[in-house]
């Protein structure tokens, strides 16, 4: 991938970025680790870090198809995609993928992309809200961050990280049965295990899961940074990031919830993404060379992705209600 982004800011956000996610996979691992000790000792720290490595190893992936099907997502051939597949091959090809994401459609209003599998077999889903909301600039800067997600593997990491996290809950239930135990050995002036190793151990997955939320937030923010290195063009994504805050996050919350305290709560531990200002914020602070070869885009909105014109989507039932 070429340096499309001022060098000092490239490599101080990709430091920080990455020196966040190791931490925080560290913390989680640390956490996965204590609870394996608390309850079989020393010997319980190395079975529990074998068993979550053999996981990722040999445990079944859900291919990208089966999860497409899931979301009832309809792929779009190459030789109709458009001026959208001419820009994910642009991406794919500056990403150094070794081919280039299959591409999916959603019928759904929501203002959604996401992407899954693996580098040499991924794909990209977006809903035809998306596609109706953004124009083409905007849309190539939400691809070029989910290609980003392939490039980096961070679908590895995300689900590295979540073994962890399940690890970690799985032992916690036995917080419950020591607690039991514990109980009942009162009963005779015997206790079996430290009370304060059960509070460890109840509140281990909830220390995982938010350690997790954190690594998704670190990695998004590497994702934004490669996403602007692929287009060269940060202010697409910028857009993009502004518009999709303005609709998911005013229009339709007042639009079917018009009640106080609707958003997120703050702080945003519980978020699985950055704040959309910070995010902005850190966008802004990289200036793209004049030399930048930004992708070339036509002023006509990218609402089209012949055949699967999202305008011809008609509603349908489904769980948990009417999809459009």
């Amino acid at each position: 991938m070429h340096p499309l982004l001022d060098e000092t800011a490239q490599r101080e956000h990709k430091l920080r970025n990455r020196l966040h996610s190791f931490l925080l996979l560290l913390g989680i691992g640390g956490v996965l680790g204590l609870s394996a000790v608390l309850i079989w000792g020393w010997p319980g720290l190395f079975w529990a870090l074998l068993a979550v490595v053999l996981l990722i190893i040999f445990a079944p992936r859900l291919p990208p198809e089966a999860i497409m099907r899931m979301y009832r997502a309809q792929e779009v051939h190459p030789r109709y995609a458009g001026r959208v597949g001419r820009v994910l091959d642009i991406l794919a090809e500056r990403a150094g993928l070794a081919k280039r994401p299959r591409l999916f459609v959603i019928p759904s209003a929501t203002l959604n992309a996401f992407a899954t599998g693996s580098s040499d077999n991924a794909s990209i889903a977006v809903t035809a809200g998306l596609l109706r909301t953004l124009n083409l600039r905007e849309l190539a800067g939400v691809l070029a961050h989910e290609v980003s997600h392939i490039r980096n593997n961070d679908l590895w990491v995300m689900g590295f990280a979540d073994a962890m996290s399940r690890f970690t809950q799985a032992l916690s239930t036995l917080a419950a049965l020591l607690a039991v135990f514990n109980f009942m050995g009162m009963l005779v002036g015997v206790i079996f295990v430290s009370w304060w190793a059960i509070l460890v151990l109840y509140l281990a997955p909830l220390a995982s899961s938010l350690l997790q939320l954190g690594l998704s937030r670190a990695r998004e923010y590497d994702a934004d940074l490669e996403g602007a290195m692929l287009t060269g063009d940060p202010d697409g994504l910028i857009s993009a990031l502004a518009k999709l805050e303005r609709y998911t996050g005013r229009f339709w919350e007042d639009l079917m919830f018009p009640i106080p305290g609707r958003r997120v709560p703050q702080p945003s531990l519980l978020r699985s993404h950055p704040r959309t200002e910070d995010r902005i914020a850190r966008l802004r602070e990289l200036a793209p060379r004049s030399e930048t070869p930004i992708i070339a885009y036509q002023d006509e909105p990218a609402d089209v992705v012949s055949p699967w014109d999202p305008s011809r989507l008609v509603p349908r039932v489904r769980w948990p209600g009417v999809w459009y």
